[in-house]
This record gives C-alpha cells, sequence and structure tokens, in this order.
C-alpha cells in the first residue's frame, strides 16, 4: 500500500502524486479510497480503490531506472505485429499494462511505422498517432518526474545520451 505524499504511476493517468487515502464523502464508506493528482494534469483528481486490480498502479521509477531504461533503450526492439486487425488491441494492452519498455517498444515501433507511410506518400493512421502520442507522453512523463527535468526536454535528452553512447562505442 502507499501513503500520502507519494508519487505514482496510474494506468494511462501518467505520473500522480497521492493526496488523500480513505473513505470517499460520498458513496461508500466501507472502502478505502486513493485520492490521485496528476502532476502533468490540469487541476483533476481521480479516485480509486486502494485493493483494486482493474488499473495498474505502480511507484515511479528511480533516478537510477531511468538512466538504466535510457542505456536499454537502443536494444529494445520493436513489435512485429502480424494481423494488422490486431494491432490496436495489442497498443491498448500494452498501455493498460504501465511497462516502460512496452512504451519504449510502442515508440520505436510506431516512430518507424510513421516514417515508413511517410515515404511512401501515405498519411499516418489516427490510431498510430493516437498510441504513439500516449506512449510518450507517459513515458517522458515518467522520466521527466524520476531525472527532475521539464517533460519537453526528455526526446532531445535521451537522443543526446544515446548519441553520446554510440560516440564511447565507435571510439
Amino acid at each position: 500500500m502507499f501513503k500520502v505524499g507519494d508519487y505514482v504511476v496510474y494506468g494511462n493517468s501518467g505520473v500522480c502524486r497521492i493526496e488523500e487515502i480513505g473513505p470517499l464523502s460520498i458513496g461508500s464508506k466501507d472502502k478505502d479510497y486513493y485520492t490521485l493528482v496528476p502532476v502533468y494534469g490540469r487541476n483533476s483528481r481521480l479516485y480509486t480503490v486502494v485493493d483494486s486490480d482493474k488499473v495498474v498502479i505502480r511507484p515511479i521509477m528511480t533516478k537510477q531506472e531511468s538512466d538504466a531504461l535510457i542505456d536499454e533503450m537502443e536494444s529494445i526492439d520493436i513489435l512485429r505485429i502480424g494481423d494488422e486487425k490486431n494491432r490496436e488491441e495489442i497498443y491498448k494492452e500494452m498501455m493498460k499494462s504501465c511497462d516502460c519498455k512496452a512504451w519504449v517498444q510502442m515508440i520505436k515501433t510506431l516512430y518507424l511505422r510513421k516514417m515508413d507511410r511517410q515515404a511512401k506518400g501515405k498519411k499516418v493512421t489516427s490510431s498510430d498517432e493516437r498510441y504513439l502520442s500516449m506512449a510518450q507522453d507517459n513515458l517522458y512523463g515518467e522520466l521527466a518526474f524520476s531525472l527532475q527535468m521539464p517533460k519537453e526536454k526528455v526526446g532531445e535528452f535521451i537522443s543526446e545520451r544515446i548519441s553520446k553512447k554510440r560516440e564511447l562505442i565507435n571510439v
């Protein structure tokens, strides 16, 4: 169980601070709820039953875990989806998992798919755009929080870090 003041990742809501734990003022008094405040949300509050398993709630990555994930990003493979009809369902499940490596895999896959479609003169599908945005938003939000940097700087930070790693390998 988490405690008041903890920062967690809650489903597709991203990084949230636990503001309160206890029964809600309306509704059921026999269950305790987390009152969550999204770090990157606009004055919203989320409520979830403390012992619910419907939506993943987990601690955010530490700085060390974030650094290790960034170092591992190049070796994380893209998705190989054979059946296009299942593509969106696979993306939904990966988003629900709250697994940062799955988000990296999605971002890499969707980015390459986007580049391929554009090179062929095709438009990027709205579904691909939506899931790419969601995966980046969740991953970059968590990395920004754990690395203590602005969210909009995360993509550039990752690119620079990977470039430096490549340079060290090629020396």
